[in-house]
């Protein structure tokens, strides 16, 4: 570690160790989806497809999160399954993505996730009163116990460069897969090709030295269609051989990138912003400016970032993608299996 990397986790240890000697436990099951890096893993949908497995089993789920950069503060619904209540900015990117997919699934925020589970046991009905929850970004959240943790490894970019914020991605070291209850290695949709196969090999290595007892499921991000801003839905297969001006502001770009090249569409031109970034009127005409003076005719966005736009004046031909998380339903046993 060098000296940036040893102040940042000794800040992280200290946290650690206070928030552990102050945890507490809500009175219904909690289930953790996170991971050791900053993003990119596929975690929310992953949490969209638990939540709505849970409801289907029957069970009343509930949405803890931080709603990292959205502007509310304090405890708040986002969504009382009803759709979003606030909007994008305040709510943040991610939360708000969750609540236009799930539907009769509450969605509470707040920094402190206990006292954001007695918010959401004290104030939703009977009928939505949770008898689980599932905590968003939760693998480092001391305060709260969790019945189950779920770690999220990215298949193609699984430690970023193996070191520690602010040098890497990691926000732990690795080893600290050891506290996880159940890996999922994620966007193993080509893992058969050499790369892939190579990288999850290697992965499974890390995860046997520092972790015997998890079960380890592998999933895929499946492109299901492209949708316009008014609405109108395109197929996959429709975007084959076509030339895109793709541009996202997630974790892994890369990943978007192969995905858009995996169908058969063309990004000709590709553009990263920082994650979560705030996009403004000016990129949106910089972007718009580029697909003319390059013979581009689409523009497509991942649905996170697709979110934060709708209040410019957004042209026509740009599209956002949708993705849904797949996995075994071995998974959703392990999961879930032992409170049916």
């Amino acid at each position: 570690m060098n000296i940036f990397e040893i102040l940042y986790y000794s800040g992280c240890l200290i946290k650690k160790k206070f928030k552990l000697s102050n945890q507490k436990k809500l009175p219904v099951k909690v289930i953790s989806i996170g991971n050791i890096t900053t993003g990119g893993t596929g975690k929310t949908p992953a949490t969209i497809a638990l939540a709505e497995k849970a409801r289907e089993k029957g069970f009343n789920p509930c949405i803890l999160t931080r709603g990292y950069r959205g502007n509310i503060r304090g405890i708040c619904f986002i969504s009382t399954g009803d759709g979003p209540l606030l909007d994008v900015k305040m709510a943040g990117d991610e939360p708000f993505l969750m609540a236009q997919y799930l539907k009769d699934i509450p969605i509470v925020r707040g920094i402190n996730r206990y006292e954001a589970g007695i918010f959401a046991l004290n104030n939703l009905p009977d009928n939505k009163k949770p008898d689980l929850f599932i905590l968003d970004d939760g693998f480092q959240h001391w305060g709260l116990f969790r019945d189950k943790d779920i770690v999220l490894i990215d298949s193609k970019n699984p430690f970023g460069n193996n070191k520690l914020l602010p040098s890497g991605r990691l926000r732990e070291p690795v080893s600290e897969i050891k506290r996880a209850d159940i890996i999922v290695i994620t966007k193993t949709d080509s893992w058969r090709t050499n790369a892939v196969a190579g990288n999850i090999e290697k992965i499974l290595i890390t995860i046997k030295k520092y972790n015997l007892h998890a079960p380890v499921f592998y999933s895929r991000h499946e492109p299901l269609y492209f949708k316009n801003i008014n609405g109108d839905i395109y197929p996959i297969e429709w975007a084959a051989g076509k030339a895109f001006y793709g541009f996202c502001a997630v974790g892994n770009p890369g990943s978007f990138k192969e995905t858009l090249i995996s169908i058969g569409a063309n990004p000709k031109i590709f553009r990263t912003f920082q994650d979560h970034h705030n996009f403004t009127k000016t990129d949106i005409q910089n972007i718009i400016k580029e697909t003319k003076g390059n013979n581009i005719e689409w523009i497509v966005t991942t649905e996170k970032d697709i979110m934060k736009l709708k209040t410019f004046n957004l042209p026509e031909n740009l599209l956002s993608l949708a993705i849904k998380f797949r996995i075994d339903d071995e998974f959703y046993t392990e999961v879930l299996g032992r409170y049916l």
